[in-house]
């Protein structure tokens, strides 16, 4: 891996190219799918809840595992997404950032997660349909999540729409974009993972 395809440097693939791919996948998370083998969709499923999973026990470093190295962890402030180039966004990661919040997290210098968030994800309604090759899944499903730190329990719900991709190791999150049913409203301290 060349220096600038290490994503530890710099966020080399996040292009404008890159904003135009994720609109395009955000209208096809948000249309009708035409849904796939139950096969399929279980291959799908087992990744979500695996991400939930190791989430929960704050497994962090597996989970970034699960993400490919040209990825976005997008949480927008606009119900239904918005465009990312022109309003803000809660949290609009990719694989660097993701990195870097782990780390810290790990570090003990993120003081927003001193002591650490303990959570517990539910997730339903689970849609899976083809992107645009073999290779791709498009995935959306509803969720809560609660949350307890520091004495105070607060949950969170909405939609995730994900892109899974598949490569040589197996199927990677390469788009997770958390929609909150409360997205443009005021949230303090959401630096755990939603």
């Amino acid at each position: 891996m060349t220096e600038i395809e290490n994503t530890s440097f710099t966020s080399f693939y996040v292009t404008a190219q890159f904003y135009e791919n994720v609109l395009a996948d955000v209208k096809k998370l948000e249309s009708d799918f035409s849904f796939l083998p139950i096969e399929r969709k279980e291959e799908a499923e087992r990744i979500l809840f695996k991400e939930a999973r190791l989430l929960d026990e704050l497994r962090l470093e597996e989970w970034l595992s699960l993400y490919s190295r040209k990825c976005l962890y997008w949480v927008p402030a606009t119900p239904g997404g918005g465009d990312p180039r022109k309003e803000v966004s809660l949290a609009f990661d990719d694989r660097r950032r993701l990195e870097d919040r782990v780390y810290r997290i790990r570090t003990g210098y993120a003081y927003s997660q001193l002591p650490l968030s303990r959570t517990r994800r539910m997730i339903t309604n689970i849609e899976a349909a083809e992107g645009s090759s073999e290779q791709e899944l498009l995935v959306r499903s509803n969720f809560c999540i609660h949350e307890f730190r520091v004495g105070e329990l607060r949950s969170f719900a909405g939609w995730t729409g994900y892109k899974l991709q598949k490569e040589d190791e197996g199927w990677k999150i390469s788009l997770k974009m958390v929609n909150l049913i409360d997205a443009d409203q005021a949230h303090k301290n959401l630096t755990f993972m939603l």
